[in-house]
């Protein structure tokens, strides 16, 4: 039936039933999918139903519909024409994991962070007015996003406007760990919850049997009385009210009848409107059902079809293949073990390696074991910042704030200016919300924050609006902050011992991912601002930090081959830089500077800003490695990095490039040219 599908207008040629099987369908698909690919699972199992009822009642894209985040939108993908291409979810030159406007016609806005949608769907139904068109908008937002203050700032800038604009919350009471702050509870009363309208339902049953002739009028009295007595228990309703908008709800997010006669009743007010949806995250996928965090995002994995959940369509040609490879997990899956057991580890992750998140989730809850001064903060990413067993053991020294990156920073500023030590884990794509934060709060007032920024660099899969390769940038423009980044993890865990003892900010920028696995280089304590001079040689200076340092390494030693000496130094620090390593890589003539950053007031910007201010004796060339103006597309991490070169035969052909040789970095130079260089 979903090849059938080639636009949002033949759906509306399907009745109810026929849509619940076209929802089956799309559930087998999705799991067959991401289990190759990778991508966000249970967010998308669980709004199927809803987002076939928004596409069978409303006009996409005359009638404009926003996805907050969008890791929830794979349905809305295969609705609008993208079935054939689905297969390509987040690969290179593939379907997108987030809604993007170069993509199709359907996605309005482009969306990966949370908490946009309402803001961007005002925008949208105000410019609709002034342009005189007649269309709806329709912003979906839930996963926790409704936690984001900049969604209570749309909400109330909307109900100030009146305009005419639909919010659907999709309340699955998850985002990427379970929901937090009182919001969220509130709109989750317990007359919202699923045996509230099962209850309501089956009263309304007994009342139509009882008396058929006069069940419609006992049915609104009954209505009448439920409403008033949610007011009195001051519910959504008033709430929402007192913001200008009109609430309408909870209804079932799984009943598409309900669904449908909900919005085809919700389009015809003119005014903005709440529409709660309940639903389950991880829908009909019964071990992302059981554990939705598991499943949130998966990397490149093997999804174990339990009993009771959806089969794809076909089973994969290479399942023999597969089973004969794997037979300890076919046997953990006939033996009924837990779901996170069933998935295969990721490509990029060697099963005898631990993650960087992995070990700072275990440092922290050693550290805090001998310093109860340490807390840990976090915004809606316990799990996903290696919180997890911190949460669990020191609860009092744990918060989650939701999704509020700018409240989390300034909060652990208050902790800090009271004598504690606060340790706020964010990813680095999401730190970029708390600039104001980091430079009022912490860096002005010199306070002792330390800022553990995860998945710096490039993340592959999830895209541009998931990488961090703007912390380096900002992070050096914050006065009293010394900002690091390891190239492995005993490094790390020297850089988190060196945070500790300061009395001042700090940032440690380490990328998504598995440990290097290589051996320790230094056992001696760090110094702030102290680099690290891994090899020396006369004819090329490399200078990088974090885990683009293993490939200058690489490189260094596929250049020795060819005739070529090259300096690599582990910068570790950004800011401060130590000037006295730069002189020495001057030396030199010629630097290349390798990071995963943009090259635009990262570390390549930071070491020509240093040069300039040196008295050198001779000019030195430098060439930048890094990331551009050019948003870097979806693909792995190892394709990425070669599409940049930042991996080591990346870096080797520009280092060849230096000396004027031109070609792939296999090309042997000829001895002629060798001996001309080494001469001048």
């Amino acid at each position: 039936m979903l090849s059938l599908i080639k636009s949002p207008d033949d759906l509306k040629k399907l009745n109810v039933s026929e849509m619940a099987a076209l929802a089956a369908e799309m559930r087998a698909l999705m799991i067959k999918v991401v289990s190759h690919n990778g991508g966000h699972l249970a967010s998308s199992l669980g709004a199927i139903e809803l987002i076939i009822a928004l596409h069978y009642v409303f006009e996409s894209p005359e009638d404009q519909i926003i996805f907050d985040v969008g890791h929830q939108a794979y349905a809305h993908k295969l609705l609008t024409g993208r079935v054939d291409a689905f297969s390509t979810l987040r690969q290179l030159g593939g379907l997108s994991g987030f809604p993007r406007r170069d993509e199709s016609p359907h996605d309005v806005f482009n969306t990966g962070h949370s908490s946009t949608s309402i803001s961007a769907a005002l925008g949208l139904a105000v410019a609709r007015d002034q342009l005189k068109k007649n269309n709806s908008v329709v912003a979906v937002i839930g996963d926790g996003a409704l936690t984001g203050g900049m969604a209570l700032e749309a909400i109330n800038h909307a109900g100030g406007l009146q305009k005419n604009l639909l919010v659907v919350y999709n309340d699955n009471r998850m985002s990427i760990s379970p929901n937090v702050g009182a919001l969220s509870q509130y709109l989750s009363l317990k007359l919202t919850t699923q045996e509230h309208i099962v209850l309501r339902e089956r009263v309304k049953s007994i009342l139509e049997r009882v008396s058929p002739q006069r069940g419609g009028r006992l049915i609104k009295r009954f209505q009448r009385a439920e409403e008033s007595l949610k007011s009195f228990l001051i519910s959504p309703t008033s709430f929402l009210a007192a913001w200008g908008f009109k609430y309408i709800g909870p209804i079932d997010g799984h009943d598409l009848d309900r669904l449908v006669n909900a919005l085809r009743q919700v389009r015809n007010l003119k005014r903005p409107v709440i529409l709660h949806v309940l639903t389950t995250k991880g829908k009909g996928f019964p071990p992302a059902e059981e554990n939705p965090m598991a499943f949130h995002g998966l990397g490149r994995s093997k999804i174990a079809h339990t009993h009771g959940a959806p089969q794809p369509p076909e089973a994969p040609k290479d399942r023999a293949q597969d089973k004969a490879q794997a037979p300890a997990q076919d046997k953990a899956r006939d033996q009924g073990a837990h779901p996170e057991a069933l998935i295969e580890t990721p490509k990029d992750q060697a099963p005898d390696k631990r993650s960087y998140t992995d070990v700072f989730g275990e440092y922290l809850v050693g550290a805090a074991k001998e310093n109860e001064k340490i807390n840990a903060i976090t915004a809606a990413m316990s799990q996903g910042t290696g919180l997890d067993k911190f949460f669990e053991l020191y609860p009092d020294r744990a918060f989650d704030v939701g999704i509020a990156e700018q409240h989390a920073v300034a909060f652990a500023a208050g902790l800090a200016a009271a004598g504690l030590k606060p340790v706020v884990a964010i990813y680095s794509t999401f730190l970029q919300r708390a600039f104001d934060q980091l430079y009022h709060d912490v860096a002005l007032q010199n306070l002792p924050v330390i800022l553990a920024v995860d998945r710096a660099g490039l993340v592959g899969e999830d895209g541009p609006t998931h990488h961090g390769g703007l912390d380096l940038s900002y992070l050096r423009l914050m006065p009293n902050f010394a900002v690091m980044a390891p190239k492995d993890e005993f490094e790390f865990t020297q850089m988190l011992d060196l945070a500790l003892t300061l009395t001042g900010p700090s940032a440690i920028r380490y990328p998504r991912g598995a440990v290097s696995g290589r051996k320790p280089t230094q056992a001696s304590p760090l110094k702030v601002g102290q680099a690290e001079i891994l090899r020396e040689g006369q004819d090329l200076a490399i200078l990088a930090m974090g885990q683009p340092v293993w490939a200058a390494m690489d490189a260094a030693e596929s250049l020795k081959l060819k005739g070529f000496e090259a300096t690599v130094i582990n910068l570790r620090f950004i800011k401060p830089l130590d000037k006295e390593a730069i002189l020495k890589a001057a030396q030199t003539g010629k630097i290349l500077t390798v990071e995963e950053n943009n090259v635009q007031g990262g570390l390549n910007g930071a070491v020509s800003e240093i040069l300039g201010r040196l008295d050198l004796k001779a000019p030195v060339k430098v060439k930048a490695l890094g990331l551009g103006d050019e948003p870097v597309p979806q693909a792995s991490p190892a394709q990425q990095r070669a599409l940049l070169g930042l991996d080591a035969p990346g870096i080797e052909k520009a280092a060849l490039e230096f000396f004027g040789i031109i070609g792939a970095p296999s090309q042997e130079p000829k001895r002629e040219k060798r001996i001309r260089l080494t001469i001048s």
